[in-house]
């Protein structure tokens, strides 16, 4: 599996298993499966040791990216794409057991997963 951060055009980042769609070794898109779209929320903590800066949690958030296909495998043309970036290894775990459906933590929304890191 190639997991791979996209980040979109649409300002939305999603995590996905992606591969390039190629027709005559010219890029024509991305396929992505499995994708699901992070949200992330900062968390200031608020600390009294002065050595402690810029101290923050982070809680993210995925859900399936578009919620209402059936559709497991989703195309996106490559001026869709900003970047394609290597996703943090809690993020990855996080992604990999949501879709292997090992994850153990899941809010009571459907279908959405919370982690703070």
């Amino acid at each position: 599996m190639s997991v791979k951060l996209v980040l979109l055009t649409s300002g939305e980042n999603v995590i996905s298993d992606i591969k390039e769609l190629l027709s005559d070794d010219k890029l024509c898109g991305y396929l992505l499966s499995d994708p699901h779209k992070i949200e992330i929320r900062n968390h200031v903590l608020l600390v009294e040791d002065e050595n402690v800066k810029n101290a923050r949690d982070l809680e993210i958030s995925m859900s399936p990216w578009i919620v209402l296909s059936k559709d497991k495998k989703i195309p996106v043309p490559p001026n869709s794409v900003i970047t394609i970036v290597e996703p943090i290894d809690e993020v990855k775990k996080m992604y990999e057991e949501k879709v292997n459906g090992t994850n153990s933590q899941v809010s009571t929304s459907e279908d959405q997963s919370s982690n703070n890191y």
